[in-house]
């Protein structure tokens, strides 16, 4: 799952707010969204007997770490 532009924002505010959070925490956050995201759209189209199209994928890069 690619980083959206809102989640950027988000991670951007969490990184540098004034009450420090470890990054880690962060860090871990982002990705169970991430994950969670996925999850979530896979079941849709499957409740739906959809496949996802494969040819739709956005052009970002994935996050990597």
């Amino acid at each position: 799952m690619y980083l959206s532009l809102a989640e950027i924002r988000r991670l951007i505010t969490r990184l540098t707010h004034r009450r420090p959070t470890p990054v880690e925490h962060i860090l871990h956050w982002s990705t169970w969204r991430r994950r969670r995201q996925h999850q979530a759209r896979t079941n849709h189209y499957k409740r739906r007997g959809h496949s996802p199209r494969l040819g739709q994928q956005s052009r970002q890069a994935p996050l990597q770490h």
